[in-house]
């Protein structure tokens, strides 16, 4: 880049700015490494491209050591890269432990981004399980890109879904615990959420039967009027109706921080709605004072968005009570009183898209510095293929058990294939959940986001093509390599330990050892790490650094086919290419640590 703009300066006295340096991989039908696009200097040099190419090639081999020759083709100028810079980058690479991320400091901007968002009626499902993924890898990226972050949740704990749980429970538990049953306590209270449905419908059916419009059924049934009863009381504070929420509650979070753990994820702070609601409720009251909003005749509240081309929004009922919208301001003047937020992304299904274009104009509209710019990662749907797996209500797909059969097939697949031959059981189940999960996350985050997607099992635990468990044995079988170029060898008198011995590796991988095209096209492959964890930032996409680790193994694979490591007589060539194993191994475990992946030492 930099030998770029001082060509241009030299031979045609004129200053370049970074963003008019083009520098690309070459095609693979031409040769050389890099292609600077000459297009942009022809005003400068007032020549052919040809003739531009040509001159500013003939500069960059005479004056720059990392040129070793160049071929010019029309307007663009393919490079050769040295053996001597190739080797230097390496020992740049080598040098950092997260080559190509950075760190944040304290002027970092810091971002929020919200994830999850469960109800407390029901246990996490598939749907949760790809919100969780996106979220959790988002973080990691933009902290890869320099940010500060904060991980948020923000849980949908009041409301008619949860009254439902507690009336069933109240009429058809006897007193049943997670304890007294052996179940999560998500799991109990969504079987109690099913439980009142069930119930419900049948009343709906009676009244039907006896000759009500199904519409006024569904308001008249006793169940759904004991559930409202049971709603008021919530809001009025009634301490047997708050007490039975508590406990209720806190089965349903401690069955949530199991799959949490399960799944790898957390969060820096959690909210819950039944302490942001009234907040919203007065943000908007504060609004409607300045002028913002405007009150109806029937005492609701309203947002006209007329000017901004879309229709009017309601924000409080005409009874004075909340909707999703004001809950979400609610929830943003809290985290903007305990955060500096310079970005907040929302990882939402893309049902809601329309719901964050109107929360982006009311935040902006309430003064939230960030409420322009707030970012809505939105998802498609994912689906199993019918009948892969039994769901446990029937409908949804438990996260829970998904995890659980993940590492089932993980675990029968590496037996199956004798992966596990001299490993004691614990290890064995270890490295089953490290494959399970890894497959799981993989085949989730490899696809496009704002794609919908069918989730495979089978086809996730594949130790060939693009999956988790693929990357994952390329990662232990490089470690296997390293572990045996440390070990003692007395016929070549080796006996240093495995630091010592790569050092030594390193340090006598010098300018001199002449490179093959795959150790080159291996060592390009790695220096664009720190690009892809760039792009994947801009573009919020997970899926961005999971094709990068795909290709970055399969390079390595073709190399490892074609080359021997460790039976390499050559010793200079054997140090480097440890050094190059090294790497590679070292960039999957960051790349696949970015999307919340673990990679075993073996396997």
């Amino acid at each position: 880049m930099g030998a770029a703009q001082a060509a241009v300066k030299a031979l045609y006295q004129q200053e370049v700015p970074e963003k008019m340096v083009q520098l690309q991989k070459t095609r693979s039908e031409f040769e050389g490494n890099l292609t600077l696009v000459v297009f942009p200097f022809l005003k400068m040099s007032k020549k052919s491209p040809e003739q531009t190419a040509q001159e500013i090639g003939e500069y960059l081999q005479a004056n720059c050591e990392a040129v070793a020759g160049f071929n010019a083709v029309k307007g663009f100028l393919n490079l050769s890269v040295s053996n001597g810079a190739w080797l230097q980058l390496l020992a740049d690479i080598d040098k950092e432990d997260h080559y190509g991320e950075k760190t944040a400091n304290e002027e970092s901007p810091l971002v929020m981004i919200e994830y999850s968002s469960p109800n407390t009626n029901k246990p996490l499902h598939l749907g949760h399980v790809r919100n969780n993924l996106l979220g959790w890898s988002l973080a990691q990226i933009m902290e890869a890109n320099g940010n500060k972050v904060v991980k948020t949740n923000i849980v949908n704990d009041r409301g008619i879904h949860i009254c439902k749980s507690m009336l069933a429970w109240l009429k058809w538990g006897n007193g049943e615990t997670p304890e007294s049953s052996g179940k999560k306590g998500d799991h109990l209270i969504g079987d109690y959420y099913v439980l009142f449905d069930k119930h419900y419908r049948e009343e709906i059916k009676e009244l039907v039967a006896q000759g009500m419009d199904e519409e006024k059924a569904k308001q008249e049934a006793p169940l759904i009027k004991e559930a409202h009863e049971m709603l008021v009381k919530w809001e009025q504070n009634d301490p047997e109706v708050r007490a039975l929420w508590e406990k209720m509650n806190s089965w349903v979070y401690a069955g949530f921080d199991e799959t949490y753990k399960k799944m790898g994820v957390s969060f820096d702070k959690i909210y819950y709605e039944s302490q942001t609601y009234l907040k919203g409720k007065a943000k908007v009251e504060e609004g409607l004072a300045k002028g913002l909003f405007e009150r109806h005749e029937d005492n609701s509240v309203w947002a006209d968005l007329t000017n901004e081309g879309l229709d009017q929004k309601l924000l409080l009922r005409s009874d004075g009570t909340s909707v999703y919208m004001t809950q979400d301001i609610g929830t943003a003047e809290m985290r903007f009183q305990d955060y500096p937020i310079d970005k907040m992304i929302y990882v939402v299904g893309n049902e809601q898209n329309y719901h964050f274009q109107v929360l982006s104009i009311l935040l902006d509209r309430l003064g939230f510095k960030w409420g322009k710019e707030l970012v809505h990662f939105s998802y498609g749907m994912v689906e199993l293929p019918n009948g892969k797996m039994k769901s446990r209500e029937g409908t949804v797909v438990d996260a829970d058990d998904l995890m659980e059969l993940m590492v089932e097939d993980a675990y029968k697949t590496s037996m199956e294939l004798g992966k596990f031959d001299d490993m004691t059981e614990e290890e064995r189940r270890e490295i089953a959940r490290i494959v399970g999960m890894g497959a799981l996350k993989y085949f989730i985050l490899k696809v496009d986001a704002r794609k919908n997607m069918l989730f495979n099992p089978e086809e996730s635990i594949d130790f060939n093509g693009n999956t988790g468990p693929f990357i994952q044995y390329t990662y232990a079988r490089i470690r296997s390599i390293l572990r045996k170029a440390a070990s003692p060898d007395p016929s070549k008198g080796r006996g240093d330990s495995d630091a010592q011995q790569l050092s030594l590796l390193s340090e006598r991988a010098g300018g001199e050892a002449t490179l093959e095209a795959k150790e080159v096209e291996l060592i390009q492959k790695m220096s664009e790490y720190g690009a892809a964890v760039e792009q994947a930032g801009k573009d919020y996409s997970p899926s961005g650094i999971a094709n990068y680790c795909f290709e970055l193994t399969k390079v390595f694979n073709q190399f490892y086919h074609d080359y021997s490591i460790l039976n390499e007589p050559d010793e200079q060539k054997r140090a480097v290419r440890l050094v190059l194993a090294r790497n590679v191994a070292k960039i999957i475990k960051n790349g696949m640590s970015l999307l919340g992946i673990e990679v075993p030492e073996r396997m």
